[in-house]
């Protein structure tokens, strides 16, 4: 049994694309999974699994889900290794003493061409990131939710993300660890 993580994008925002966790781990249990744990209401699951490999399992995943609640929201699956090895890799590890500056923005694939040069026009001073294969590390000491940066990273990359702040990140490498 592998351990995976499972991030689902835009789920119980605003009132829509509501997603119980109970519902959701039974959801993911459903698919053959078993110790399935989850992290606050925003669509963080840790769960073991037998087969499958991480693509397929976030597949199987948004199909169950709009097949049982009629929407699909975006499933990103690692690996707790590749979890791991992307909090390793932490450009900013001086802001960890703040975890809810610290964002990583885990990407679906690394891109291609990402537009870097249009995330640094709009930069604010505090603000500093980087890139690191399919992983988006934003530290922004005034807030993400003013930061145009955070706002135009997803366009600007090219490719679909979904970010955690690094709060969320530890406790799913924790959750990740007691299986």
């Amino acid at each position: 049994m592998a351990t995976f993580i499972a991030l689902l994008r835009g789920i119980n925002v605003g009132g829509k694309n509501v997603l119980p966790m109970k519902d959701l781990k039974a959801l993911v249990a459903g698919l053959g999974a078993g110790d399935v744990r989850t992290y606050i209401q925003s669509g963080n699951v840790v769960f073991e699994a037998a087969d499958g490999d991480a693509e397929t399992l976030g597949e199987r995943l948004g199909e169950a889900i709009e097949a049982d609640r009629g929407f699909r929201p975006q499933t990103l699956v690692l690996t707790a290794q590749e979890l791991r090895d992307l909090a390793a890799v932490n450009p900013y590890p001086e802001a960890v003493a703040e975890p809810k500056t610290l964002h990583l923005f885990v990407l679906e694939r690394p891109p291609a061409s990402p537009d870097l040069e249009s995330l640094r026009a709009i930069q604010r001073d505090t603000e500093r990131f980087e890139l690191v294969g399919r992983c988006f590390y934003l530290h922004a000491p005034d807030g993400i939710g003013r930061s145009k940066l955070a706002a135009k990273a997803e366009k600007a990359l090219g490719v679909p993300t979904t970010a955690r702040n690094w709060r969320t990140v530890e406790k799913l490498l924790e959750l990740s660890s007691d299986g």
